[in-house]
């Protein structure tokens, strides 16, 4: 017999600081260029952190950010379609996002299990990915932001 987690799980979610922004500010998450799917593999209750390569989309020539950016907990199962214009309809989750500081990659690697994967540079171009618990604890302890306050941020929404 098997039986499910209860438990939350964390998702790691790559885009550059100004989408981020964008989906802080509208309480949202948007990943993969909008696709529908890799949403669906998360749950009401989960964990969400933004890691950001760059500060705009597509700076290539820039100087690359690799910053965690923002960190929260999606507080409903509802993925959902938002018309931005110009025929562009990405899929969205509702995020409650915790005030977090941002932090570098550089200042917190050697701690993270994802970056001891080989190829790991390689994972984060998917996009989304799942993060351990272990890793999401060291993210959220350098961004400053306690697991607690994640679940009294989705139980806020609730109310």
């Amino acid at each position: 017999m098997s039986v499910l987690s209860t438990a939350p799980s964390a998702w790691l979610g790559v885009v550059s600081r100004t989408h981020v922004l964008r989906g802080v500010s509208g309480g949202f998450a948007q990943v993969c260029h909008g696709k529908e799917g890799p949403l669906r593999r998360m749950r009401a209750g989960d964990h969400f952190v933004y890691y950001s390569p760059t500060v705009n989309m597509g700076d290539k020539g820039g100087v690359p950010l690799r910053a965690f950016t923002a960190i929260g907990i999606l507080t409903d199962d509802e993925v959902f379609p938002f018309d931005m214009g110009g025929g562009f309809v990405p899929f969205r989750r509702r995020v409650r996002y915790a005030p977090a500081r941002e932090v570098s990659l550089a200042s917190i690697q050697d701690r993270l299990e994802l970056c001891a994967r080989p190829s790991w540079g390689m994972a984060l171009r998917r996009g989304q990915l799942p993060l351990s618990n272990a890793d999401f604890l060291v993210i959220a302890e350098a961004m400053g932001v306690r697991p607690e306050d994640l679940q009294k941020l989705a139980r806020s929404d609730a109310a």
